[in-house]
């Protein structure tokens, strides 16, 4: 036990500096970058609006539950299905938050690779989509916008930095740093060695896991660098960085319906065949990671401990993540019935983090008779001020792709 908390406060320690700084970096693309530039650069079927979409989403800290939603209300903007194809592959995979843990854990290499990988990703996928898939003229889209928050502009840069990111990720990254603390002891020295004639069937064994798992960009990249520890080639901790937190089960479903099959079988095959493409790339060219400061389990007396700076990082970010987390626990909890007999409250399914609440928001706010809308992903809830009937809000609901139940009561 006392090498595995040495291994966590290590892998905790290098990555708390470069998180802090990613989500405030967030919070203020967030807060300042207007909703309506994105749509300005990617209403048109050509290569320049794909290539936008892959360079706009990169920074943004979306994984692939936020960018399903986001990218559904930008095609209801009357964005082109290749700039869309480009903004969900592109966007999962890294994000200014991921890009900064990824250089603190993998060295510069990794940084770099990641959001070129991305971007070219994206890119491709994008033009295969506007050859290969038709596009329809639906007079039903139409532009919206939801703008809940409230507040100065750095009130809504630091909660959204480091309350609303970490209620959205914190749960995944906290798995991401417990097991990465625990293959740094439990996996013997050299496991992966035994695969070590045979780079693409770890590739292959990586994707099979990782495909239909969620992943987080930022969660999955201390588990990467514990794998390669353990023997993992570069490649195919790569395969794990790109595929993992680009691509879920969940998302290929919800992609599907919004989307179509034609455009999913794209999505989904770009992906993967980009990543192992991307990872024979980086065993070729013999590209590695800078280590991670470990435990030795040999002397744990005498393992080498972060510095002052990194310790007061971490402990910043571990009550940071306690607070948010047991914040949406509480909200969890809290009742969800209506008080005002002029809401409604309904149960949602699908949303995963603040990105999917605002989908849910946009998505209802025209239907007639809505005066508000609040959408919870802790409780799966929406609560709707007005007299909206259940049947419109429903059929809102599922055509941005998420799972309506009916009310949950009334006040």
């Amino acid at each position: 036990m006392r090498e595995y908390l040495l291994s966590l406060l290590n892998v905790v320690c290098e990555m708390a500096p470069y998180l802090l700084l990613g989500f405030l970096i967030a919070g203020v693309l967030h807060v300042f970058v207007p909703q309506g530039f994105y749509r300005k650069y990617l209403s048109k079927d050509n290569k320049r609006a794909v290539l936008w979409a892959a360079l706009l989403g990169i920074p943004l800290p979306l994984c692939s539950c936020g960018v399903i939603p986001t990218a559904i209300g930008l095609r209801n903007e009357k964005a082109s299905k290749g700039a869309v194809a480009s903004f969900l592959i592109a966007t999962p995979q890294t994000g200014i938050d991921s890009i900064l843990a990824t250089f603190s854990l993998l060295g510069l290499g990794f940084a770099l690779v990641r959001p070129v990988a991305a971007l070219v990703t994206g890119v491709c996928g994008g033009l295969l989509v506007n050859r290969l898939v038709p596009e329809e003229d639906d007079a039903s889209w139409h532009a919206s916008s939801c703008d809940v928050e409230t507040g100065s502009k750095l009130f809504r840069v630091l909660k959204y930095a480091y309350f609303k990111m970490i209620q959205d990720i914190g749960g995944r990254l906290v798995v991401g740093l417990l097991v990465a603390a625990l293959i740094q002891v439990a996996i013997p020295d050299e496991f992966f060695l035994h695969f070590g004639s045979q780079p693409l069937l770890q590739m292959l064994v990586i994707l099979i896991v990782a495909v239909p798992m969620y992943i987080c960009s930022t969660g999955s990249i201390p588990v990467a660098a514990a794998l390669m520890m353990k023997g993992l080639s570069p490649g195919a901790a790569l395969v794990m960085l790109m595929a993992g937190p680009a691509v879920n089960l969940a998302s290929i479903l919800v992609v599907r319906k919004a989307m179509g099959r034609r455009f999913t079988w794209i999505y989904l095959l770009v992906i993967v065949g980009f990543s192992i493409l991307f990872g024979l790339v980086v065993n070729a060219i013999g590209l590695t990671a800078r280590p991670f400061v470990a435990a030795d389990p040999c002397c744990p007396a005498e393992a080498m401990l972060p510095g002052p700076f990194k310790l007061i990082c971490a402990i910043v970010l571990t009550a940071l993540i306690f607070f948010a987390l047991v914040m949406k626990l509480f909200e969890r909890f809290t009742s969800k019935k209506a008080d005002d007999p002029n809401t409604a409250v309904y149960t949602v399914e699908g949303m995963h983090c603040s990105h999917c609440e605002a989908a849910v928001c946009r998505a209802v706010e025209d239907v007639p008779g809505v005066e508000s809308a609040k959408a919870s992903s802790s409780r799966n809830t929406l609560t709707i001020k007005g007299s909206a009937a259940e049947e419109a809000v429903r059929e809102a609901v599922e055509k941005a792709g998420y799972t309506f139940k009916g009310a949950v009561g009334r006040g």
